[in-house]
């Protein structure tokens, strides 16, 4: 049995777990945050979720997790039956993680966690946002899914972390730059949206946002 280790707001370890569901892996969930302890450190190096143990040891890292399940548990596939089709979803993916939700990261003090972020670096992440949006859309399909016809392994880390990309940018910035660089997220949001795998991760995550909401509310004093 699959261990999953990490919380439910966070958008890579939505990713994975929306990627068990797909294959219908079985799997427990192990709430992790914040904690460096060493049963954390030793699987996970750097203290990051998500991470997985499994029978046959600890892995951590995101797309290295997605990699392993679809190279274990290869029905149903996730990605095309050949090199080149698998390939191109691990370019999209990369895209998605290191050039779009890490850069739009940036923005998320002050979008979500009530911190600032200076106009210095606001006009940088804004310039390198609309660069890196305008490559992605070269790249991506829409078609309907944004590696083209199949549903694969990308679509997992574009539902997660595309809203947070359009909603970061919109509340800093002032613009959801995905939308003003073309990109019709709303749409294919809503698309993914309607399988069970979404809809399962999507209650997870806001039954989480109102325990964490509820909590702060009640450290409240009176």
């Amino acid at each position: 049995m699959i261990t999953l280790c990490g919380f439910a707001l966070s958008n890579y370890y939505n990713k994975v777990k929306m990627v068990l569901l797909e294959k219908q892996i079985p799997f427990v969930e192990e709430r992790v945050m914040g904690a460096k302890g060493e049963d954390v450190l030793s699987c996970s190096p750097l203290g990051k979720v998500p991470f997985i143990r499994t029978a046959q040891g600890n892995l951590c890292e995101s797309q290295t997790i997605v990699e392993y399940l679809e190279a274990t548990y290869p029905q149903p596939a996730l990605a095309p039956a050949d090199a080149w089709g698998q390939a191109k979803v691990r370019e999209l993916t990369t895209f998605i993680d290191l050039h779009l939700e890490l850069v739009a990261r940036e923005l998320y003090p002050q979008a979500f966690f009530g911190g600032t972020v200076s106009e210095g670096n606001q006009a940088r992440l804004r310039k390198l946002l609309v660069r890196n949006i305008a490559a992605f859309q070269r790249l991506a399909k829409f078609a309907p899914y944004v590696a083209g016809e199949q549903f694969t392994t990308a679509d997992c880390a574009a539902f997660v972390s595309l809203p947070l990309v359009a909603l970061s940018t919109k509340l800093v910035l002032g613009e959801d730059l995905l939308a003003a660089g073309g990109v019709n997220w709303k749409a294919y949001v809503q698309l993914v949206g309607q399988r069970p795998s979404a809809q399962r991760v999507t209650a997870d995550r806001v039954a989480e946002q109102e325990s964490q909401l509820a909590a702060l509310k009640g450290s409240k004093p009176a």
